[in-house]
């Protein structure tokens, strides 16, 4: 399929502006997204992070492209504190429910994967872990010491961010600034506070821990993404996507150690979601103000909570509270009820409306237009609201009229953007369709059936069938055109 016209732009954190996009290899993009550190539930901020970048992978498909989507796992390295100390967040879970780390890692595996799957979340190409990555980690960090980018101390290796003069790029941080907003460290083995881990020594305790020429450790979190993205999408790849919580200092020190090792521009397109906010305050394990996915999924739709999501922009807060999910609810219901309708409707005439046909394609062109400025969710939802309202009136009004052409073309239309960009369809109403289809196959046969027995005088037996249907909420219209039945 060739790709369809665009004009899409989107906003490229690291020019702090939007720019038009222009993959690096024709018809081609290449997306990796920090994926979850499993130690826990997701909770709505994740939600928030994953779907929107679903629905920015599904749109670039939906244009023609070839999208390579990784997420990574994060399995280990990802310390309490940024600045490389405190304990390994799975290790510390692995001891507060005492099981293996690796246990922890697959059972919050498996539960990510389960809420994203049922929030229409489709899977990543590759879901790389940064355990099974290790080789590749050793191999960036030689590189950076042999070009003297990085150092070894007792054990420890850091990356010395003066050496890389463009740090602070992406955050608009200096390095002097950097300093200053660093803690004094206990018996510090960094050249500067800045510095950040490359690879951690791991005492005998530590479970998590692999052989290096530094001695028994582990990686460090900022080196992982680098390596895996680097592995699967080339040194130099088009959008690097992830939370703005994570611009500074993961984002950042990912770019130096990766344009430090390579020589060349790491991403071109810097994308960051926002976060979803509690009573104004960022929504997070560390804070104790989460609300998980599965306690969410016990009281609203899935897709109620996709749409809810799907009303804020990327890059804008989402302020969360049970009254905004009950009004997306809501929203999200009298879309399908319009929805149901054109998938059900059966279509009379084989002229077309070419009235309705221009208010189809004005949708299209609206939607498209609203998607192509930086993934506008909100602005095509609110396309397809108005839409919505038009479509309905249409079908009330001349319900006996309903063009094939454009009963087709709307129908094609609706799943084109409803479900395969915004992933807001029920897979029911595909299987409602079907359903309809094999009832009219029946209805058709019963009708026959009572007309073989009326004209064999059986009219009780065909009373008893009109009865009986009628009991079940469906009409039969004797007419002298024969009997139709609604």
């Amino acid at each position: 399929m060739g790709l369809k016209e665009n004009n899409l732009v989107l906003y490229n954190t690291l020019s702090r502006k939007k720019e038009e996009f222009v993959p690096i290899n024709p018809g081609f993009v290449g997306i990796y997204v920090c994926g979850p550190t499993v130690y826990g539930d997701s909770h709505l901020g994740h939600a928030k992070s994953y779907i929107s970048f679903d629905v920015i992978v599904r749109y670039f498909r939906h244009l023609g492209y070839k999208v390579r989507y990784v997420q990574n796992i994060t399995d280990v390295g990802h310390l309490q504190s940024d600045a490389d100390e405190g304990e390994d967040k799975i290790a510390e879970q692995a001891r507060l429910e005492r099981l293996e780390p690796m246990e922890v890692v697959e059972n919050y595996t498996r539960s990510y994967f389960e809420d994203m799957d049922v929030l229409n979340v489709l899977r990543p190409d590759i879901s790389p872990r940064a355990s099974g990555h290790i080789p590749e980690q050793v191999e960036m960090i030689q590189t950076l010491m042999e070009k003297g980018y990085a150092y070894e101390a007792d054990g420890n290796v850091y990356f010395e961010v003066e050496k890389f003069k463009d740090y602070g790029k992406l955050s608009g941080r200096s390095v002097d600034e950097m300093r200053e907003g660093h803690r004094v460290e206990v018996k510090s083995d960094k050249r500067n506070a800045a510095d950040f881990a490359l690879w951690k020594k791991a005492d005998p305790t530590h479970l998590m821990r692999w052989n290096s020429p530094w001695g028994k450790g582990y990686p460090g979190w900022h080196l992982e993404c680098s390596c895996m993205s680097n592995k699967y999408l080339g040194e130099t790849f088009d959008i690097h996507g992830g939370g703005m919580e994570n611009k500074f200092p993961h984002h950042e020190s990912e770019i130096a150690q990766s344009e430090a090792a390579n020589g060349k521009p790491f991403v071109k397109y810097w994308m960051h979601n926002n976060m979803v906010n509690v009573d104004g305050v960022k929504m997070g394990k560390s804070l104790g103000n989460f609300k998980t996915l599965k306690a969410a999924l016990e009281s609203y739709p899935p897709l109620a909570i996709r749409f809810f999501i799907l009303t804020s922009h990327y890059r804008a807060t989402l302020d969360f509270s049970e009254t905004a999910l009950q009004a997306a609810e809501k929203g999200l219901q009298k879309i399908y009820t319009v929805v149901e309708k054109v998938f059900t409707s059966k279509a009379l005439s084989e002229k077309t409306d070419d009235a309705f046909e221009k208010e189809i394609e004005a949708y299209e062109a609206a939607f498209q237009e609203a998607m192509d400025d930086d993934f506008n969710t909100p602005r095509a939802i609110a396309a397809t609201f108005d839409f919505i309202k038009k479509t309905a009136s249409w079908i009330e009004r001349e319900p006996d009229k309903l063009s094939v052409p454009t009963l087709e073309k709307l129908t094609s239309v609706l799943k084109s953007l409803l479900d395969d960009v915004l992933g807001l369809l029920p897979e029911s109403f595909e299987k409602e369709e079907t359903s309809s289809d094999k009832m009219d196959g029946v209805m058709e046969l019963l009708i026959s059936l009572r007309a073989q027995l009326r004209a064999e005088k059986n009219f009780a037996l065909a009373d008893e069938i009109r009865n009986k249907l009628t009991e079940l909420g469906i009409t039969l219209k004797d007419t002298r055109e024969g009997t139709t039945w609604e």
